[in-house]
């Protein structure tokens, strides 16, 4: 098969998701609902812990900076799905092609270790309650925002620079809606035994550790919350534990399942699918499963529409 190096491929051809004519329309406004959905959402919890003073709390700062993460997960992606199904032009140039591949792995990751922050916040506040301004220090927990950072970035440009050391075949169609990093790999005609051994350990290991932390959180939680004999407090815990571990559970479960459980020589369906719930449908539930359902956020809401009807 005749192969074109990456310094003479110009562009890709995004295929995107497989709709007939008459449901593009639908599906065009239902991801453009999710996504203004997701940026909407995420912004207003921004806006309402930068305002309300007594959301100036590590659980809340983290919380800041996921919803960031997801704005800027879903604006990789859908914004160029969006234009390429409503001018029907697929192609995406190389170099942006790159970019959008490289910006998305730093924002999953960053996802990752967010979530695992906020489990470990929780568990210091439920399983150290006396300890817990001590622990959670403000410089901790700017270094660990910051640290996540590093690491993701590191992480991105780690497989940035080894995917452009590849040689891809004449066919530049990508089976996929956005540049993912598998569908580049099963385009190339070069040797990507590296890539797929880089993936498997150093991206296991990004994936593994916060996944780690996350349950080890959450079992010393559930733990220390049964030796208290209080119904209220169970349910209040337990409630607030399976919200976090559902979105912990989709997001985990459909990351595996395109990064570790997917060979590259396989069908793109799945990955298809598993990569909408984790880019468009876990950003947008996010603002609602840890923000909207809490107690703190819905009065900082009240006070803010509050002084909104006052201004006017």
């Amino acid at each position: 098969m005749k192969t074109e190096n990456q310094s003479s491929m110009s562009e890709f051809l995004l295929l995107g998701l497989s709709f007939s004519l008459e449901r593009e329309v639908l599906f065009f406004t239902l991801f453009l609902g999710m996504y203004l959905t997701t940026v909407l959402g995420n912004l207003l919890i921004i806006l309402l812990i930068r305002l309300d003073s007594r959301l100036h709390t590590p659980m809340y700062f983290f919380l800041s900076h996921l919803a960031f993460s997801d704005i800027s997960l879903s604006s990789v992606t859908i914004p160029k799905m969006l234009m390429n199904m409503q001018t029907q032009q697929q192609s995406i140039p190389y170099v942006g092609c790159i970019s959008q591949m490289c910006f998305f792995l730093v924002f999953a990751c960053l996802d990752n270790f967010l979530l695992a922050a906020m489990a470990y916040d929780r568990y210091v506040a439920i399983c150290h309650p006396l300890r817990y301004t001590t622990v959670m220090r403000q410089e901790l927990c700017v270094s660990l925002v910051a640290g996540s950072w590093l690491f993701c970035c590191a992480h991105a440009l780690l497989h940035t620079i080894l995917l452009v050391q590849l040689s891809f075949c004449v066919d530049n169609t990508i089976p996929h809606f956005y540049c993912d990093l598998i569908a580049l790999l099963k385009m190339s005609c070069s040797d990507i035994s590296i890539n797929e051994m880089v993936i498997f350990t150093e991206g296991g290991m990004l994936f593994f550790l916060p996944l780690s932390s996350i349950l080890g959180s959450y079992i010393r939680i559930g733990s220390t919350v049964l030796r208290v004999p209080s119904t209220k407090r169970l349910f209040k815990v337990f409630s607030t534990c399976g919200s976090h571990l559902f979105v912990v559970s989709l997001y985990y479960g459909t990351l595996a399942g395109v990064y570790f459980f997917s060979s590259p020589r396989s069908s793109n369906d799945k990955d298809i699918i598993a990569s909408v719930m984790y880019a468009v449908v876990t950003p947008m539930l996010n603002p609602f499963i840890y923000s909207l359902r809490n107690r703190d956020i819905k009065q900082a809401l009240l006070i803010f529409v509050n002084r909104t009807k006052f201004f006017k």
